[in-house]
């Protein structure tokens, strides 16, 4: 039986288990810019399994537009060179389950978004690696008229509302369970 391109049903992604801290970091991974930049946030936080755990081998990636909401079209995300802004970033967890990320603040991407962080979220386990969104802190009439949030159960759209703290903003990431984050998807991928 022959099959056309369009009905190719996706196979699950491989999982590599607890392998990420030694095939997939590098140099500057989670600096997406310097420390010192004079913009420069912290993205941080931790990700937990379904009974509040703390996930010590997890892996996330975060896209994003650049502060004026641009997404960043420039190569080299793999070789950091203290100058280019990427948008892409990769951090392995910690024994505790935490994961930080130096960065610019992004800025909205179209008009009526709010401004946000696509993660991803890869652990062993997990066939498929997860979707989501850390948004930040905004004007309560921002984030309701950001269109993917705004379809959002609201007694969820918190699980994707980063919290301003002393080090720049949190994002927790919770698998399962009690306030599991909403995770997204996307048709054919």
């Amino acid at each position: 039986m022959s099959r056309i391109p369009g009905d190719l049903v996706a196979t699950p992604g491989q999982t590599i288990g607890p392998f990420y801290g030694y095939a997939l970091p590098y140099d500057g991974d989670a600096t997406l810019v310097p420390p010192g930049h004079p913009d420069a946030i912290r993205l941080h936080g931790r990700v937990l399994d379904g009974a509040g755990n703390p996930v010590p081998d997890a892996l996330i990636e975060i896209w994003q537009a650049d502060p004026a909401g641009r997404v960043v079209r420039e190569p080299g995300s793999l070789h950091r060179d203290g100058f280019t802004f990427t948008g892409w970033g990769r951090c392995g967890t910690d024994n505790t389950g935490h994961y930080s990320f130096t960065t610019l603040r992004p800025g909205p991407t179209a008009p009526g978004a709010a401004a946000y962080v696509a993660v991803t979220v890869f652990a062993r386990g997990l066939l498929n690696r997860l979707f989501t969104r850390a948004y930040l802190p905004a004007e309560e009439s921002v984030l309701a008229a950001d269109p993917l949030l705004s379809s959002v159960d609201p007694a969820r759209r918190g699980t994707l509302v980063a919290a301003a703290d002393e080090h720049g903003f949190a994002f927790d990431i919770r698998l399962q369970g009690e306030d599991e984050t909403v995770f997204l998807t996307y048709p054919r991928h």
